[in-house]
């Protein structure tokens, strides 16, 4: 499923860098989703990137956290796969609504990637994992629960002062829906994350 998903969004990617009037198509723009009704693109910008460091980026953080979390699913769920794919297309959706809000009158606004899909990956990871190592930058191992604590803390700040084309509202609601997700459809889970939590050896 990981696997398949990565394939699909690099071949979306690779051909609308191609064919532009395609790139336009499939970008979030809240200006146009709303006027047009064009609500597929809340869906298609999630499979489409920027170039060719966006799509790796996101893709490696999708792989390396995607794996584990699959098997998690696979062991809650008998149809583990499914509800993987059905947590995904959601994140991305549920992760750019505050977007189309936010700037549904700005015509020049437009965002592509996984951003927010991989956060909700990334923390519903944490979700299970509080205390497993999360390198940071690929480097510096830090305790994926105080990672995300400081994640969630920048992100907020940023979106706030909008001073980047990063999607940090993205990468903010994507975490938060990651994190909640697994209460959602299985509240009895909390009691997972509780036990994970305090099983933390000082």
């Amino acid at each position: 499923m990981v696997t398949t998903i990565i394939l699909i969004t690099l071949i979306i990617s690779v051909y609308a860098w191609q064919d532009s009037n395609l790139f336009q198509k499939l970008l979030l723009s809240p200006y146009i989703l709303v006027r047009n009704k064009e609500y597929h693109r809340l869906i298609t910008h999630g499979f489409l990137h920027g170039n060719w460091l966006h799509l790796i980026v996101n893709m490696l953080v999708f792989w390396s956290f995607g794996r584990v979390l699959l098997i998690y699913f696979n062991l809650i769920w008998s149809n583990g796969n499914l509800v993987f794919l059905f947590f995904y297309l959601s994140a991305i959706v549920l992760s750019s609504l505050y977007s189309v809000v936010k700037h549904k009158d700005n015509y020049e606004y437009s965002a592509v990637g996984a951003s927010g899909a991989t956060s909700a990956i990334v923390f519903a990871y944490i979700f299970f994992e509080p205390w497993n190592l999360v390198y940071f930058f690929g480097v510096l191992p830090v305790p994926g629960i105080i990672f995300g604590i400081f994640y969630l803390i920048y992100s907020y700040k940023m979106s706030q002062k909008q001073i980047d084309n990063i999607g940090h509202d993205a990468h903010f609601w994507g975490a938060v829906y990651g994190f909640c997700f697994p209460i959602i459809f299985k509240p009895e889970l909390m009691q997972h994350f509780i036990h994970s939590l305090l099983s933390f050896n000082f």
